[in-house]
């Protein structure tokens, strides 16, 4: 008995055992197969994010028949700056020129200013396309603002539009910053700069203001100014009005912006389609971007119009 009950003890071990190991493969097998599902599940997202990200930085719609091609222009004109940069303001207005069925173009502008490289890049990209296609016309409609670097690139088409409460001009440029060096004195700090350049530590804010770099950066902005100025003149004409405040840095609303030959009239977007343009049919052709290229930037991987910007070599906004 004792013999017989130890036989059916082992046997009884080894079910046990395999019955185990079978649960065991069938749990390992289980898992392999949903770590294969949720790897597949990955890929096919991560080709779809890929294909998505990719193929976003286009306009959106194309149409077939014939219509008016819309390009916003939002925000901040900067380099790093998606809706303001030259690059995809281009990219825009190329693709709208290159579709037959486009009767004429029209930038929606809502912009305080920003990089003067970036507003000329745009005004000469203008100009050049203009001349290329004279059949297609180019409007500028000012929603909110439309100052400075925003008016800088408005000046290149063929007529301006606004809103009577639309804040227009602000032809100018700015250099701004701080000086510390009497704080520094009632508290005491000695400033201890050293440069292998002479001017090297160009108008730093914690030693007195050299006179020498005061004019050279008044030259500078000047030089700046003066190529605004022109711009605006070759894109106006004489419809600006022979005012010297024009050129003074101010801005006004629609209806004096209208008065100073600043704009031609008064009308949105649907306004400009439809009595000027005789179509109803818009069309966007506005960049839109793609993930990737807004991480680059957003980690600041395009500075030049930052620094440009932090020393305020750009025309004024409204600041």
């Amino acid at each position: 008995m004792t013999d017989n009950a130890s036989e059916h003890s082992d046997q009884w071990t080894q079910k046990i055992l395999s019955n185990l190991a079978n649960d065991y493969l069938k749990e390992k097998k289980r898992k392999r197969h949903w770590s294969v599902f949720f790897k597949l599940i990955f890929l096919v997202l991560f080709i779809f994010v890929i294909w998505k990200a990719w193929s976003s930085e286009k306009p959106t719609v194309v149409a077939d028949a014939p219509h008016v091609a819309l390009i916003d222009i939002q925000g901040v004109i900067s380099d790093d700056h998606y809706g303001g940069n030259a690059d995809d303001i281009a990219k825009g207005l190329r693709s709208a020129y290159d579709n037959k069925k486009v009767k004429g173009i029209i930038l929606r502008i809502n912009s305080p200013g920003g990089s003067a490289v970036q507003a000329d890049y745009v005004f000469n990209e203008i100009l050049r396309l203009r001349a290329l296609y004279p059949e297609i016309p180019v409007y500028t409609v000012c929603t909110d603002v439309c100052a400075s670097a925003a008016y800088y690139i408005a000046s290149a088409s063929d007529e301006i539009y606004a809103n009577p409460s639309s804040l227009v001009g602000s032809i100018g440029v700015l250099f701004n910053g701080f000086g510390f060096t009497g704080t520094m004195d009632k508290l005491g700090i000695d400033r201890r700069l050293l440069t292998s350049g002479q001017y090297k530590g160009f108008m730093d804010p914690f030693s007195p203001v050299n006179p020498i770099e005061e004019e050279h950066l008044q030259q500078l902005i000047d030089g700046v100014f003066e190529k605004f100025k022109q711009s605006v003149l070759q894109g106006r004409g004489d419809r600006l009005q022979d005012s010297q405040e024009i050129f003074s840095g101010l801005f006004w609303n629609g209806a004096d912006a209208k008065q100073l030959g600043l704009i031609d009239g008064f009308g949105s977007a649907g306004f400009v389609a439809r009595d000027i343009l005789e179509t109803e049919v818009i069309v966007n052709y506005t960049v839109q971007p793609n993930y990737f290229s807004r991480l680059a930037r957003e980690l600041g991987l395009n500075i030049g119009s930052r620094i440009a910007s932090q020393i305020g070599l750009q025309p004024s906004g409204l600041q």
